[in-house]
């Protein structure tokens, strides 16, 4: 599968959970397997139902062994588990204590209030088998000497939603495939084990926690939910969380969201009310209770104004509001400032979606994994996860499409539902004023001049939307306080941090083990980030200057004033055919005019079997280079930094009117094996100006000039090659344009004609952004150091 489709399909199985490995799948250490013996053998007829007494002896038998783990946490927590299942709480409330003790020691993330849920449980099992009351005791004892920002933490790890977080299914298939195995390795039992222990603790949570955390919840905070009335007439849901801690007047920090899932909204409302903010989760209008028709995009920005305006009228308020989210969250901040509401004083923006520049379509190429999106989101009034998880349902629509070569205009009546949403999204496949209407357009940016802070990640398939906002604010308002932070996250890891919600890290991203100092907790940054605003709190330590980074490979942060300083030199490659059949072809440091890479794709060709089994993982022994060509650089003599945003100035000649094209970037490391770098998607008569069509002259040279918008940093090993993959876009997963110059929704398979023949001429040349220097160690000016001047007082009422 390509790599940018990929990432698509992949943040949004890392978003429901349905990416956890079996047992099976994880990785092996070289021990001894434990004996095949009629204790530990799994009986082949053990069900999730029927685990508990096989999953206690299993424990008991594992507890016996030397645990081969060298990492004394993981060791520890292994342990933890063995005893929890093996039914022995005091002893394993006691190993968590030591393993707590110890995070705390090593400053770990979020230490303070990790594992906590498991305290409970273990407590409340101490004496008995559990019962309402026995939990609650437990609960109580542990839950009322907390502060408000441990505590939020907890409760956010106890109310998980069983849909992206399917604890029993994820047991079921580690159970499923360890049942296969003649004898397990002490990695393979733990790792069972440990997927019990999780699905025997949560079911527990669910049928003894809710009302716990509902009195909770009322001790804590102040909850109402209330209707607000837009200029149009429309009702907007809002839910409000105030702390009860203190009767002053607070800032709010809104977060405005089509996602109307009661559990992560309130969730997200409590963690800033704990944090001293007044908590505001504000629904696109017809969701929640709003009694409207749930519309995507195109009202979010005046309603999310109209939220704002009556946040700062209400007698809790100071006056002031702070925007956060990521995704779909993060484009509703920007919309909102496109109507510059008085009270909005910051963003913090996560991997946030822009509509019309990376979805539905990127490069004005329709993408399919947008398509399924609105039934899922506006068919309900809060989300409808039947949709979202039926891959099956929407892998079939797409593979029948690409068989029959339908136009893709024809994918709801393929699908068999209608879909009047992505109907709509067709009708502009030009970045018209529709998309343009809903965020900042240009000189809109000029008015935003709050503080903002953008995150993302390298291998977020949203980065280039975060990257527009923050490059075009930068642009239009360079004394804004914008800042970036990125670094080895993908979609989901670019909003949260490298924990999820039970507090675990994530060590590996997408196959990648991103390095130690990679890891980050963004929901700690988030209030940082905010205190610094509104309540002259230092400025977070991250945020060294305009563009913070992590250098792949090298296990560092750099920090410079702008994506352009992260480079000093722009290495010119330019594409060269073979020097002889069966070689590949060339990233020569020299031009050749006349020489010609010729590259034919029969667009009518239907595949017999499927040529993208494999996800693009970011570190693979192959790459995908399906109706494309290859071009590999010489090996560099010295490492090298590549960092920022390539830039590709193609002559192409071309048979056909138009054609859609990718650019993917690899290092292919001297083992052989290939690290996914960046990429570049765009329709040929697209790449002058996203809001007017070119069309191509067949025949006649054409000039592609382009810039990637999205930036990558790594350490390329000595030894390592520049590898450069130039494709043409047909598979299931994206329109097949067959360059007739018609609306390529309405083209078919009929239009494709003869096959597609492009000549790259040998001027053709992509710029590689290298760092060949030590980073410049230095003080941080005053600006850097505290940011511009600003006024930070509640406005006068």
């Amino acid at each position: 599968m390509p790599a940018k489709f990929a990432i698509r399909i992949l943040a949004l199985t890392a978003i429901l959970g349905a990416g956890s490995p079996p047992a099976s799948a994880l990785p092996s250490r070289a021990v001894s397997p434990i004996p095949s013996t009629s204790t530990l053998r799994l009986p082949s007829d053990v069900t999730v139902q029927t685990a508990a007494p096989v999953m206690r002896t299993l424990a008991r038998a594992l507890l016996q062994k030397t645990d081969p783990e060298k990492d004394p946490r993981i060791r520890l927590d292994n342990r933890f588990r063995l005893l929890s299942v093996a039914g022995k709480p005091k002893q394993a409330r006691a190993t968590l204590a030591t393993l707590r003790q110890l995070r705390l020691r090593r400053h770990a993330m979020q230490a303070g209030a990790r594992d906590l849920q498991f305290v409970i449980l273990a407590l409340a099992r101490a004496h008995g088998p559990l019962s309402t009351s026995r939990f609650a005791d437990a609960f109580h004892r542990v839950m009322t000497p907390l502060d408000n920002r441990t505590a939020s933490l907890v409760v956010r790890a106890i109310d998980l939603n069983p849909v992206y977080y399917p604890f029993a299914e994820r047991f079921r298939h580690a159970l499923n495939a360890t049942k296969k195995q003649p004898q397990l390795s002490f990695t393979d039992a733990i790792a069972l084990v440990r997927a019990y222990q999780l699905y025997d603790a949560y079911l527990a949570f669910q049928r003894y926690a809710r009302p716990l955390i509902d009195a909770e919840d009322a001790r804590r905070y102040r909850i109402r939910h209330v209707q607000v009335k837009t200029q149009d007439g429309a009702s907007i849901s809002v839910l409000v969380v105030r702390p009860r801690n203190t009767h002053d007047r607070l800032p709010a920090l809104l977060n405005f969201t089509i996602y109307a899932d009661p559990r992560s909204s309130l969730n997200e409302a409590r963690r800033s009310a704990a944090n001293g903010y007044v908590g505001v989760e504000g629904y696109t209008r017809g969701k929640a209770s709003s009694p409207d028709t749930p519309v995507a995009y195109e009202h979010d920005g005046r309603d999310a104004d109209a939220v704002i305006n009556w946040i700062a009228r209400q007698p809790w308020s100071d006056g002031r509001v702070g925007m956060y989210g990521g995704s779909y969250e993060g484009f509703t901040q920007w919309a909102a400032a496109k109507h510059l509401p008085r009270a909005l004083k910051a963003l913090m923006p996560s991997v946030a979606a822009a509509p019309g520049i990376d979805v539905p379509m990127e490069g004005n190429v329709f993408q399919t994994f947008a398509y399924y999106w609105p039934l899922y989101t506006l068919t309900n009034k809060t989300v409808n996860n039947r949709i979202l998880t039926d891959q099956a349902r929407w892998r079939r629509m797409q593979w029948r499409w690409y068989a029959e070569g339908k136009p893709y205009r024809d994918l709801p009546r393929i699908d068999g539902t209608p879909n009047p949403t992505f109907e709509r999204w067709l009708e502009h496949p030009s970045y018209d004023v529709y998309w343009q209407s809903m965020i900042p357009y240009r000189r809109d940016f000029a008015k935003i001049d709050i503080p903002v802070l953008t995150t993302t990640g390298y291998y977020d398939g949203g980065q280039i939307s975060a990257l527009y906002y923050y490059r075009q604010q930068r642009r239009y308002a360079p004394k804004a306080e914008s800042y970036l932070l990125i670094g080895p996250y993908d979609h989901v890891a670019g909003q949260r941090g490298t924990l999820d919600q039970l507090g675990a890290p994530r060590d590996v991203i997408d196959g990648y083990h991103i390095d130690p100092v990679a890891h980050i907790d963004l929901g700690t940054l988030r209030y940082a980030w905010f205190d610094y605003v509104f309540k002259h709190g230092p400025k977070p330590a991250l945020l060294k200057n305009r563009v913070n980074f992590e250098v792949m490979g090298a296990d560092t942060w750099r920090h410079t004033d702008s994506i352009a300083a992260m480079h000093d030199e722009q290495r010119r490659f330019f594409l060269r055919p073979a020097r002889q059949p069966g070689s590949r072809n060339r990233l020569a440091a020299t031009p050749r005019r006349d020489a010609v890479t010729p590259l034919t794709v029969d667009l009518a060709e239907r595949d017999k079997q499927d040529p993208f089994t494999e996800f693009g993982r970011i570190v693979t022994r192959r790459i995908d280079h399906w109706n494309g060509l290859v071009f590999e650089s010489a090996r560099f003599e010295h490492a090298v930094q590549l960092n920022g945003l390539f830039h590709g100035h193609f002559d192409v000649t071309a048979n056909k009117r138009d054609f859609d094209f990718e650019v993917d970037l690899y290092e292919q490391r001297p083992d052989g094996r290939y690290v996914r770098l960046s990429y570049y998607m765009a329709r040929a008569s697209y790449v002058k100006d996203r809001t007017t069509r070119h069309l191509l002259t067949p025949g006649a040279r054409t000039r592609l000039d382009f810039t990637s918008g999205r930036l990558i940093s790594r350490q390329l090993r000595k030894g390592s090659r520049l590898i450069v993959v130039l494709s043409v876009i047909k598979n299931p997963f994206a329109q097949i344009n067959y360059g007739t110059g018609k609306d390529v929704s309405d083209e078919d398979i009929a239009d494709a004609g003869t096959p597609l023949k492009l000549q790259w001429h040998g001027d053709s040349q992509l710029d590689a952004p290298l760092w060949r220097g030590d980073p410049v160690i230095r003080k941080p000016n005053r600006a850097e150091a505290h940011g511009p001047k600003r006024e930070n007082r509640p406005p006068s009422s």
